[in-house]
Formats: structure tokens, C-alpha cells, sequence
């Protein structure tokens, strides 16, 4: 019998433990992906506001497979499916599979306005960190130019929409970079005086955690100057303002800001239209291609879905959440399923999630953790919340370096990688303005004198 040929669409935490999970199997595995690097994405929020450099929670996936003699890695975007003759196109190469693993993850949803993209970026990405990364030091440096941040208050305005972890994270991170890290950087402003803004549509912030430690995250940020709006929902976006409707009262609140973040829902890969149009299959409304108990597509049993992409429910009809630890566990249950038949024996039983629990992190010392049995938070909280991301780093090295720049950013407050990459001319509009209406620099030396 020759050796299955595995192909896996995704360098994510799916395919990459289904990967791992096979290689002592008697299997050649080919894993395509269009990035070169399996990339960490609980820590891009830290990427986004200067904690840590893009290298730090990315590893390059030959290094993380160079002793896999079975795997092999080929960059490059799969651009459709020849599913009768079981091959793969990439451009106009075709990769030939007796068994496909689709893990391609899914990217920011828009709500069904796309033309809140270039307003409004999501946190999917390495690009998206650092474009996030761009805005937020430019809107500081734009504000020091123009001299005085109480003239253009929407400078040093930030919304972020979406009360989730990455939308939490995200407000305690930019209040402790203004607040602390940026408070004595400038002459012409004051980083205090920055207003952060947290949206969110439910009653609760972290909607999927107990209602005990929702509360505890809103207090904490509340003490960290983040003000935080309940049952608001955007009903537009604009290059200088946004307008949010409250849920109960239906009454409209403009808020002028420069800065929006968008941490609000996420959208199956468009890979999953491709193959859901190959085969025939509808898509669900978050575009995840719906799989069976087993991660298959139903009457394709050498096709499985698993991830952000895969729609499927657990043993009482509940949605599976769109987070690490479910695409990581349904990774190595089909490396399970595929070893069985390469030892042809049976394998049957219908994947089984074990829920360990959630965590965010707030800010410095201040986290919620619920492990279901038990839920905490603050400084013991936060230490778990260390402990577990350091844990789920791919490369020990990645562990080091994370490990070292969080505990230089403990103790001296410090954000090291805030640095503006690609175009730093943002709000050209108010820069204008500089020329005609005031001096900065004549300013700033006028109240030093």
C-alpha cells in the first residue's frame, strides 16, 4: 500500500497540530500556506500598541517542521479545488491529496460594510498590528505637531468597537501606552489627556465569560480612564467621527475621533467560498463551511474542515467558539482518525471538545480567568494568563524573547517596539492647518522661556 498524501491548507494552530500530530506516521504531508510563518495571534494586540515586535509571536514554519522528515512546506495561496480528481491549485500548480485538512482561519467581518476597512482596521494580522501600531504613535505625533491636543480633540480619541478580548486587551494596552509609557515623551501635549473609548452591542463586556468577572473587566478599565458604552451599536463610520445608536433608547451619540479599532466579529477565510462552490455546500452566515461530528464534510469523508472555518456544534447544539485551544484539538482528533487508517483499524468516536476555560488580560497586574470549575481575577489571574500564552508559544526562543520583553515592560513601564513603519503622514487635513494657524515649535520654546 503506497503512502497516504496528506495536504494541509493553513499554518495555524489547526493545521499545525494536526501536522505535528502525524509525524511518526506513515504519511507524506505537504502543508501550504501563504504566509511562511505560523503566526500567535493572542499577542497581536501587544504588536498593535508597541509591547512587543512582530518577530516575537511569529515562527517560520520550516524551522518549526525541519525535523519532520514526512512534512513538507510549500508558500503560496491555493486559488481553487479539483475535487474529482482530488488536487489543490496553487496558481497553476497542482498538488494531488488522498486526504485534505482545511485550517485557513478566517479574517475580520465587517458587518456587511466593507467600506469600514480602510476606516476601521481589524486585528487579524501582521499587517494589521502594525498598521494599528501606525496610527496609534502617529495620532500622538500628529497632536505634538499641531501643539496643542485640546485644539483637535478627536486626535487623541480612540474608539474601539468590539467588547470581546481582543477589543478589552486592546483598551487597557493603548490607556497604559498613554497614561504611563508616552506621559513624559512630549512638550507640546500631554498623553494623559487621551480619551479611550470601548463599544460594545451586549449588555456585558466579554460576553462569553461569567457576568461576576465582565463586571471586574469593566471596573478595572474604568480605573484605567477607559470609558466603556454598553448596548451601543455603530451605525456609521467616518474618516472623523462615528456615530453609535444605544440599543434601549434608540437615542444617536456622535463621538469625533480620528481613531477607530475594529475588534467586532470575524468572517470565515474566502478559501471557504471556493470549496463550499466546488462542492456544491452552502455556507453559514459567519461564511464557515458546515462539518459533520467526525470534522468532515458530509459525503466527502477525505475532507475536513476544522478552525475558525469549520461551523460546528457540540453535543447539545452550541456553536464551537472560534479560539485556539478548539482548532488545536480538532488538529490532532484528525491526525487520530488518519493514523487509524494508515494502521487500518477503527476510529469512530465524533469529536469531543474539552472547554478549558477563557482568559483576557487588562492591563498590568489585572486579568479575569474562568476555568468553569473556578474564576479569579487580578494579579493571580494575570500570572496565569502569562503563563499559559508563554506555554502555547511555538519556539522556545519565541518563549525567551516574549518572556524578556515582558518582564523589561514590568519593570520599567517601558513599550520598546513603538516604532512607525510604512506612510506616517496621517491627517494631512489638520497638518494643513499648522502652517496657517499656529507655531509649535515657536510655542513649545515660548512656554519653556
Amino acid at each position: 500500500m503506497s503512502r497516504l498524501k496528506i495536504v494541509v491548507v493553513g499554518g495555524g494552530f489547526g493545521g499545525l497540530n494536526a501536522v505535528a500530530s502525524l509525524r511518526k506516521c506513515n504519511v507524506d504531508i505537504t502543508l501550504i500556506d501563504r504566509r511562511n510563518f505560523h503566526l500567535f495571534q493572542p499577542l497581536l494586540y501587544q504588536v498593535a500598541t508597541g509591547g512587543l515586535s512582530p518577530a516575537n509571536i511569529a515562527s517560520p514554519l520550516r524551522s518549526i517542521l525541519s525535523r519532520q522528515k514526512n512534512a513538507l512546506v510549500l508558500l503560496g495561496e491555493v486559488t481553487g479545488f479539483d475535487i474529482p480528481n482530488k488536487q489543490i491549485l496553487i496558481q497553476e500548480t497542482r498538488v494531488p491529496f488522498d486526504i485534505l485538512i482545511v485550517a485557513a482561519g478566517s479574517q475580520t467581518s465587517y458587518l456587511g460594510h466593507p467600506e469600514w476597512e480602510k476606516l476601521a482596521p481589524g486585528l487579524k494580522s501582521i499587517e494589521d498590528a502594525t498598521e494599528i501600531r501606525r496610527r496609534v504613535l502617529t495620532a500622538f505625533e500628529t497632536a505634538e505637531k499641531l501643539g496643542d491636543n485640546n485644539k483637535y480633540p478627536s486626535l487623541m480619541t480612540f474608539v474601539i468597537v468590539g467588547g470581546g478580548p481582543t477589543g478589552v486587551e486592546l483598551a487597557g494596552a493603548i490607556s497604559e501606552l498613554a497614561h504611563t509609557t508616552l506621559r513624559n515623551d512630549f512638550r507640546n501635549i500631554n498623553p494623559e489627556h487621551t480619551r479611550i473609548i470601548l463599544v460594545e452591542g451586549h449588555e456585558y463586556l466579554l460576553p462569553n465569560m461569567p457576568v461576576k468577572l465582565s463586571e471586574n473587566a469593566k471596573a478595572s478599565l474604568q480605573k484605567m480612564k477607559v470609558e466603556v458604552l454598553n448596548k451601543h451599536r455603530v451605525q456609521e463610520i467616518h474618516s472623523d467621527h462615528v456615530l453609535l445608536e444605544n440599543s434601549l433608547t434608540h437615542e444617536k451619540h456622535r463621538i469625533d475621533t480620528n481613531n477607530i479599532i475594529w475588534a467586532a466579529g470575524v468572517h470565515g477565510a474566502p478559501i471557504g467560498e471556493k470549496l463550499a462552490k466546488d462542492l456544491g455546500i452552502t455556507l453559514d452566515r459567519g461564511g464557515r463551511i458546515p462539518v459533520q461530528n467526525d470534522c468532515t464534510i458530509a459525503g466527502h469523508p477525505d475532507i475536513f474542515v476544522i478552525g475558525d472555518l469549520a461551523a460546528m456544534t457540540n453535543e447539545v447544539g452550541k456553536p464551537l467558539p472560534g479560539v485556539a485551544q478548539v482548532a488545536m484539538q480538532q488538529g490532532h482528533y484528525v491526525a487520530q482518525k488518519i493514523r487509524a487508517k494508515v494502521d487500518q483499524k477503527s476510529f469512530d468516536p465524533p469529536f469531543h471538545y474539552f472547554d478549558k476555560g477563557n482568559m483576557a488580560t487588562i492591563g498590568r497586574a489585572k486579568a479575569v480567568v474562568d476555568m468553569h470549575w473556578i474564576q479569579f481575577s487580578g494579579w493571580f489571574a494575570w500570572v496565569a494568563w502569562l503563563f499559559v500564552h508563554i506555554t502555547y508559544l511555538i519556539q522556545f526562543q519565541n518563549r525567551i524573547l516574549v518572556m524578556s520583553q515582558w518582564a523589561w515592560n514590568y519593570f520599567t513601564r517601558n513599550r520598546s517596539a513603538r516604532l512607525i513603519t510604512g506612510d506616517a503622514a496621517q491627517h494631512p487635513q489638520l497638518i494643513a492647518q499648522l502652517s496657517e494657524k499656529t507655531d509649535p515649535l515657536a510655542d513649545s520654546q515660548a512656554k519653556n522661556q
